[in-house]
């Protein structure tokens, strides 16, 4: 059954099904245009993002922020969030258990706005998505296509801080993304986006 988003949210807000909750500030649902034909997924919040209740607002966010416009687009015509709502104590790796339990916010929010394109930061979020199986620095760059829906694995912005050489290939796969949109005919500068959350 599709929830509503309003459902969504009220079940992301309510979740007791990790520990995560006990010591944070705000949930971090994620925002953006709830119709795009784009969507990022990352890792988790972090210290930022949990006090301000929004995902990607930190340094990390300020970056990926950066790599979208430099794709030729806003953040407000893409749909950003990550695969856990609430920030790991000391913004560890979530652990399996705690991935597992939000899946199912993230699987919803998935089918809401039905992105044809979906770029996952981080070895986190391509485990998380797509399998156990996966390995960054092997299989960033290619795609993986399930069920008409065309995923990209790619370097988590956090990671280009720490290693700026890493820009490189991770600007590879993002015209790479632009390319994927491209060839199923979706314009990256859309203009305005509607349904902004």
């Amino acid at each position: 059954m599709k929830l509503s988003w309003d459902e969504v949210t009220e079940r992301i807000e309510a979740c007791r099904a990790c520990g995560l909750w006990e010591g944070i500030t705000h949930k971090v649902p994620g925002q953006g245009n709830r119709d795009a034909d784009l969507m990022f997924i990352g890792e988790g919040p972090g210290a930022d993002e949990d006090m301000r209740g929004e995902a990607f607002v930190g340094a990390a966010g300020q970056l990926l922020t950066k790599m979208i416009q430099a794709m030729g687009m806003d953040r407000s015509q893409v749909y950003i969030c990550n695969v856990v709502k609430c920030r790991p104590p000391q913004n560890r790796t979530p652990l399996p258990e705690e991935m597992e339990a939000c899946v199912p916010h993230l699987r919803a929010q998935f089918l809401l706005v039905r992105p044809k394109v979906i770029v996952l930061l981080g070895a986190t979020a391509c485990r998380a998505v797509l399998g156990s199986g996966i390995r960054i620095t092997r299989d960033r760059g290619n795609w993986v296509e399930r069920k008409g829906f065309w995923f990209m694995p790619t370097y988590h912005p956090a990671a280009l801080l720490r290693d700026p050489g890493k820009k490189k290939d991770a600007w590879k796969d993002l015209q790479a993304v632009l390319s994927k949109m491209e060839e199923l005919g979706i314009k990256a500068n859309a203009g305005e986006a509607k349904g902004e959350s």
